[in-house]
């Protein structure tokens, strides 16, 4: 890997997933216990890359705040903030004053993958490509747009959303870029890859090659995703080199305090400092630091902002709870519900469901 630079773009404000984004941006949100970038910037330490370049924009300070040089990752970190959004092409463009090789390996910086990052610049290599794509394959591409590749592997096209797709093959968010390519992009304005960079590059007649392949793969982008992801890291079924625990049902992290009887599995986190009470139930779920949940409590595939609470008895599925805010006892948050920061919601039968807020 030597001679290679990485780029993680880091720059959107996560409004998908507020209210949790509000004091923090998406990738710094606790996933499986550490910040979610922690996650990929082990994956590309670990695959032999050192010099890391992150593309911020939104609450700019948080990354270099927590990562500082990088040197506690064992990586050398560099930031470039972006003065207006700018989009993913105009924010790859943005960083090559930053870079010191002529091949760039690109993250979205909200997306868990397992790809092998070796194979893909192996492919990029021998296809003398300007630039390689990874794809992936899903069940339902319709609510993507699709690339379909040729037979010798090059990008064809790349197609917007579609009700009758002609692939399964989708862009998964990480490419690499020969530094050539990377400058051709225009600078001074919003450039997106998939509508603007890309296709002018095909047309233009460059190569544009595709690693596809099976891999675990998840963009954490909804609330739904975010917290299927982080239980996937904690089972072991995503890949990561910065798991602060063993795999398994449940991730306790220093000073939790969780009631023996109470029921805490399906790769839930529960944070520093966070008390789980009697006979409470907790799966698939996120709990941030000093988090409470009260006796006979159910917390079901949701997240608990920080100092968050949910009182005896209540029930939380599939909701997203943000910073200190608190929910009665009896209370019933179903179906996409959202608390924002430091609401009360008095203890009585109230059920509040259907994305409400």
């Amino acid at each position: 890997m030597a001679g290679i630079d990485a780029v993680v773009l880091v720059g959107g404000q996560g409004t998908r997933l507020r209210p949790l984004t509000l004091s923090a941006p998406k990738p710094m949100l606790p996933t499986a216990g550490v910040p979610l970038l922690t996650h990929l910037i082990s994956r590309i330490r670990d695959a032999g890359v050192s010099h890391i370049v992150l593309g911020t924009s939104y609450r700019a300070e948080v990354f270099s705040d927590h990562f500082g040089d990088g040197a506690a990752l064992g990586v050398e970190l560099d930031y470039v903030v972006e003065s207006e959004p700018l989009g993913t092409g105009g924010g790859i463009r943005n960083v090559a004053d930053a870079l010191r090789g002529d091949t760039v390996l690109i993250f979205n910086g909200d997306v868990l993958s397992g790809v092998d990052l070796q194979a893909l610049l192996d492919v990029h290599e021998r296809r003398r490509a300007e630039v390689s794509l990874h794809l992936t394959r899903v069940e339902d591409p319709r609510a993507f747009g699709c690339v379909p590749t040729s037979p010798d592997g090059l990008v064809e096209a790349f197609l917007e959303k579609d009700p009758n797709p002609v692939t399964d093959q989708i862009n998964a968010g990480t490419y690499v870029f020969t530094r050539t390519a990377l400058e051709s992009i225009p600078t001074g304005r919003p450039v997106s890859v998939e509508r603007e960079t890309f296709p002018g590059l095909l047309a233009a007649g460059a190569r544009v090659a595709a690693y596809v392949d099976a891999t675990y793969w998840r963009d954490l982008g909804k609330p739904s995703d975010f917290v299927a992801g982080s239980a996937d890291l904690v089972r072991g079924i995503a890949p990561s080199g910065a798991l602060p625990g063993p795999v398994g049902e449940r991730l306790c992290l220093e000073g939790a305090d969780v009631a023996t009887d109470a029921e805490v599995r399906g790769g839930s986190t529960v944070g520093r400092d966070c008390r789980v009470g009697a006979g409470a139930r907790v799966e698939g779920s996120v709990l941030f630091d000093g988090s409470r949940i009260g006796a006979n409590a159910v917390v079901r595939r949701s997240v608990l902002g920080f100092g968050s609470v949910v009182e005896d008895g209540a029930v939380v599925e599939d909701a997203v709870i943000g910073d200190g805010a608190k929910i009665g006892s009896g209370v019933e948050l179903l179906a996409g519900a959202r608390v924002w920061p430091s609401v009360m919601l008095p203890p009585g039968s109230i059920r509040f469901s259907s994305d409400s807020s």
